[in-house]
């Protein structure tokens, strides 16, 4: 099916360890029961009952369309939902919600794009900082917050 040079040029860029660039389908009629973790990209046209998750530190990209349903809870880097979710959403970065998505739980967001026709029936919580940048300043100081205890000779 491929010739030898098509053969050694797909050995030598394939990279196990990386999957930024992968996409999951999970088409239309199946249906999931179960927890879902994932790297790269999720699309979902069917249903899952169960959580859906990706490493936070990492770019994954969750896409629900109007034909899917998650019934459990969703905890993404990137979300774009289009169809139905009951439970909460945790999108680190960003949170898009299309006109068709209805969201029964609270959603918890850093940037939150909302078309008209989308609905929420939840709290909204905005959360100031990612935790990778909350990582990446403490970091580069001394890792002391504000809203820290520090503990000095054990007395506080």
């Amino acid at each position: 099916m491929w010739n030898s040079n098509q053969r050694k040029h797909a050995n030598t860029t394939t990279n196990h360890d990386s999957h930024a660039n992968d996409t999951s389908l999970i088409a239309s009629g199946t249906r999931i029961k179960g927890d879902v973790h994932f790297s790269g990209a999720l699309h979902l046209d069917g249903v899952i009952e169960g959580s859906v998750s990706a490493d936070p530190d990492n770019n994954a990209v969750f896409t629900l369309s109007e034909h899917g349903r998650v019934t459990g809870e969703v905890h993404v880097p990137h979300a774009v939902i289009n169809g139905i979710v009951k439970g909460n959403i945790h999108a680190v970065e960003r949170l898009e919600l299309a006109a068709q998505a209805c969201v029964e739980g609270d959603v918890h967001y850093r940037v939150l794009e909302m078309a008209a026709g989308a609905q929420i029936n939840g709290r909204m919580v905005h959360q100031k900082e990612s935790p990778r940048q909350i990582t990446h300043q403490a970091e580069e100081g001394n890792g002391i917050f504000d809203d820290d205890v520090v503990m000095d000779g054990g007395k506080a």
